[in-house]
């Protein structure tokens, strides 16, 4: 299965050697493809830089086993944007592009009220919500 990474994902992966973390290693020893585009990976990087006290390396370090692919602009449909904000809607857009079953992100703000929906063939999913369904 393909599945993408939003920026806190990455964030929290990266941060601390926690629940996500182990998450993303379960994810690729089950054989799963890690995805994000540079869109995300420059989100984490950019707050990590801000907050995550040497996280950059341990970033950099996470990104050799997914795959990450060139940003590209866009924008899905108009019933697909209506869903989201501006800002968050390049990621749902990069995770139907790259062909993608899942969309794992933590932004309960923006994605909570899409958790446990398929949006044009990708589930939305938290990380936890991910591993219930997979591993639980």
């Amino acid at each position: 299965m393909r599945i993408f990474l939003d920026a806190n994902v990455l964030f929290s992966a990266a941060k601390s050697a926690g629940a996500v973390r182990a998450l993303l290693g379960s994810l690729e020893a089950a054989g799963h493809t890690l995805c994000a585009d540079d869109y995300v990976v420059a989100e984490a990087r950019r707050n990590l830089e801000a907050k995550g006290h040497g996280a950059v390396d341990t970033l950099d370090t996470i990104l050799t086993g997914i795959d990450v692919a060139g940003f590209r602009r866009d924008e899905p449909d108009p019933q697909v944007a209506a869903l989201l904000p501006e800002k968050d809607r390049p990621v749902l857009a990069a995770a139907i592009r790259l062909g993608c079953h899942v969309l794992v992100t933590g932004d309960r703000t923006h994605f909570s009220r899409l958790y446990g929906r398929s949006i044009r063939g990708v589930g939305i999913h938290s990380p936890r919500s991910l591993y219930e369904a997979l591993f639980g």
